[in-house]
């Protein structure tokens, strides 16, 4: 893999703008960010958007070749009963439409969870609430749907349910994956040392024809612990080896690689990312196996 198809970022704040957002992740050495294009607690929408500030980020990272993607709020929840829907797919919307607005490859939805007793009608309201939503959306921002870490529900865990949604969506060609590493490991769909099975099989799902960015996460817990728990990069239980052989995957080659985890002593991620490139340049399988 080339230094050069590496996109590799981390979460940010737009406390200072948008445009802001994009010189920060540059400085600290990325080529990707993500950022929550509202506030990140709540469904409430977001009115009072500085779209000069968006047009100028999409500007900046065009012109430095930044890829960007946005968070949605987290009580966003696409599995939710027809009845509370209409706030789901305006809060959608409304997030689409400023990420849009910035230049980013698109929306990062969590899979949903679903409380009723039927666990197929969860999956069918994900594609109503989806169908809603994208039914309405014109613009180039993909919604991206990422997989859960199966604490709570089991719902979203697998490559099969993503894609499967994909497919049975009204609008396939607005959807896209975003692969949470913490969230594979914990759900047992990758342990750390398999990533050529895994590469297959989702290619034979076609899941990795639509992956559009990554979440790079260590693991504070073990395989299959089903826990939602960040650790920085080779401090967890995937480790170093686990990630040395992702990055040198041709299916991470040109989207946004984004760290969500702790910042380092200086208050940036600019080390995490440094050891990254350093990590993609060795060969898979040498070195320590943590």
């Amino acid at each position: 893999m080339s230094y050069a198809s590496l996109f590799v970022g981390s979460h940010v704040s737009t406390r200072k703008g948008f445009r802001n957002a994009a010189v920060t992740s540059e400085s600290m050495g990325a080529k990707a960010f993500q950022y929550f294009p509202k506030n990140p607690r709540s469904l409430i929408l977001k009115e009072n958007v500085d779209w000069n500030d968006a047009k100028r980020c999409a500007e900046y990272c065009r012109e430095q070749g930044i890829l960007s993607i946005g968070h949605a709020p987290y009580p966003l929840n696409p599995a939710v009963e027809e009845r509370r829907q209409d706030v789901m797919v305006d809060a959608m919307l409304n997030a689409l439409e400023i990420v849009n607005a910035c230049g980013s490859v698109g929306l990062v939805v969590h899979f949903g969870k679903y409380s009723g007793k039927d666990p197929l009608q969860g999956y069918k309201n994900i594609i109503q609430c989806t169908n809603k939503t994208l039914r309405q959306w014109t613009g180039s921002a993909l919604l991206l749907l990422e997989n859960q870490a199966g604490g709570g529900s089991q719902m979203g865990t697998t490559m099969e349910e993503l894609t499967r949604i994909r497919d049975l969506s009204d609008y396939p060609e607005k959807i896209g994956f975003c692969l949470d590493t913490c969230h594979f490991f914990a759900a047992g769909m990758w342990n750390g040392e398999d990533w050529a099975r895994v590469e297959q099989q989702g290619n034979e799902l076609g899941f990795f024809d639509n992956l559009k960015a990554v979440h790079l996460n260590d693991s504070l817990y073990p395989y299959k612990s089903g826990k939602d728990r960040h650790a920085n990069i080779g401090s967890g239980h995937i480790g170093s080896h686990g990630f040395r052989d992702l990055l040198a995957s041709q299916v991470v080659s040109g989207i946004p690689l984004v760290l969500e985890t702790e910042s380092g002593p200086d208050g940036t991620h600019r080390a995490e990312i440094a050891a990254l490139h350093s990590l993609a340049a060795a060969q898979p399988g040498k070195g320590s196996r943590k």
